[in-house]
């Protein structure tokens, strides 16, 4: 009898095992509109030894799930984005920079807003149906793939403007918006409200007339998605968006008490910083309830620079101590917070043991938006299509420490924007420590040079132009960067005839 037990336990313990080893992993992607590296209580950066520096923003932004999360995981100190929405989210879906896909500026819903010089054949209506997304690849290998919050893909009329267009099973209140007509429940999300109906966020009709915030709509309408998924006994691919923290800056009024010395638009902004770390430590506990926390991977990061409203556009204020903001072609524009981490760390769990993730790391190694599509597929075991070209790389190298693992590269960054902004017409391109700044037409009331090249391991902040200074590196940079510009079949702003374009020149 004693025996009998014994062989019915060990065949359960071994199909339990056998079960665990074929699972595949869940991916959660969060994305924060307009979170830059310096919106949270997280510290990112490290000095030059790589150990993590508190600064003062870190003291004022109360996020302790962004914490939890980065205390279970990895954070990258130096991970890039685009320096406005559109052409990360279509980086995010395609591995490939916005040189390579040419959605360059973020999309207006109702028409092409290429400005005057702009690249006059860039891709405004984003990403065409049928191409091998991130989640249209999940969908082919059986995952159920989730789309909430904000999309942006692509404008009104266009294939793009729907999630579902481009491998989304179920699209949560996305559509071509970039920003919501209202983040009240009680103002219908912009439903019916004068001046805000053309932004209004559709989907969401259960909610109107609450008090409920955006955010908190959002995360309770993903982690009931999410419930179906694990009902249903498949794995899921969950692309949480948040609207937040674009403006409008509408105050969450569950937190905004917690700034009481702070401007109203400051405080409200903030709020939203703390209204999204509540829907993080949400969708974490709601994961860890239904028994799937261990096998999802969570992979956190903004979708460009910071937009808080504090001082100008190109200053050292709201990203202190990196300059610029959203929309600028210094770091605080484009550099974003990125955490790595299974959401329950269980180092014998098969997922992990597979992508082991070092709790509380920090890498100064260089990554980007790009690297999440290859990131996400090795870790679920799917190959990208051969046919496709990627920009991005394999993360998983630098989760954790790997015997033979080739540590940290000299990775290239590029970051073109052919188009009118806050920073406009520019090239930004990485090089290991070193950053060249390329200006099409610097006449155009910037009051920067034609070139800007600084070395970030010393001068973080962008203060010492070294263009004239260091001649040697200039053209080596110069040269990088026009070759990558090649390799990736960049489009250009326009000369002053408006018909032929404005190339890279070393002289001018």
């Amino acid at each position: 009898m004693q025996l009998r037990l014994a062989l019915i336990l060990s065949c359960a313990l071994l199909t339990t095992a056998s079960s665990a080893e074929d699972r595949p992993p869940n991916i959660v992607i969060f994305l924060v509109d307009d979170m830059g590296l310096m919106d949270t209580s997280v510290p990112f950066l490290t000095d030059r030894e790589g150990k993590v520096e508190r600064h003062p923003l870190n003291d004022f932004y109360r996020t302790p799930n962004m914490q939890r999360l980065a205390d279970q995981g990895v954070r990258f100190s130096r991970f890039y984005a685009m320096s406005v929405c559109s052409p990360t989210r279509t980086s995010i879906l395609t591995g490939q920079t916005s040189a390579r896909h040419h959605t360059t500026q973020y999309i207006k819903p109702e028409s092409n807003n290429a400005g005057a010089f702009g690249a006059q054949a860039w891709a405004w209506e984003g990403i065409a149906k049928g191409e091998a997304t991130l989640p249209a690849l999940f969908k082919k290998a059986g995952y159920r793939t989730i789309h909430c919050g904000k999309a942006h893909f692509g404008p009104v009329g266009a294939p793009a403007e729907d999630p579902t267009n481009l491998g989304f099973d179920i699209n949560i209140a996305g559509c071509a918006w970039g920003q919501p007509g209202s983040y009240y429940g009680t103002q219908n999300f912009g439903n019916g409200i004068p001046k805000r109906q053309n932004r209004a966020v559709p989907g969401l009709e259960k909610y109107h007339g609450q008090d409920i915030y955006l955010t908190e709509a959002l995360t309770l309408e993903m982690n009931a998605a999410i419930s179906e998924s694990v009902k249903a006994e498949k794995p899921f691919f969950a692309y949480m968006a948040h609207y937040a923290v674009h403006a409008p800056f509408e105050a969450d009024r569950r937190f905004v008490d917690h700034y009481p010395d702070s401007k109203k638009q400051l405080a409200a902004f903030a709020s939203m910083i703390e209204g999204m770390d509540k829907s993080l430590g949400d969708m974490l506990d709601h994961l860890e309830k239904l028994g799937v926390a261990e096998n999802t991977l969570v992979l956190f990061l903004g979708d460009n620079g910071t937009d808080a409203p504090i001082g100008g556009a190109h200053a050292i204020s709201c990203a202190a101590p990196l300059r610029g903001k959203k929309a600028t072609h210094y770091e605080g524009g484009m550099r974003v917070p990125f955490i790595a981490a299974w959401a329950k760390p269980e180092a014998e769990h098969p997922a992990q043991r597979r992508t082991p993730i070092e709790a509380g790391a920090i890498r100064s190694q260089l990554g980007a938006v790009y690297d999440l599509l290859p990131t996400a597929l090795a870790t679920a075991g799917i190959d990208a299509p051969e046919s496709a070209t990627l920009d991005g790389i394999d993360l998983r190298e630098f989760f954790a420490p790997r015997p033979g693992s080739s540590g940290e590269r000299e990775r290239e960054f590029l970051m073109h924007f052919p188009h009118q902004h806050r920073s406009s017409y520019f090239t930004s391109f990485h090089q290991g420590s070193w950053k060249l700044i390329y200006h099409y037409r610097p006449g155009q009331k910037q009051p920067w040079d034609r070139m800007e090249l600084f070395d970030l391991a010393v001068d973080p902040s962008e203060a010492n132009n070294l263009a004239g200074k260091n001649p040697a590196k200039l053209e080596a940079m110069f040269g990088a960067m026009s070759a990558a510009l090649e390799r990736s079949g960049a489009q250009f702003p326009l000369a002053d005839d408006k018909r032929s374009a404005l190339k890279p020149s070393l002289t001018e």
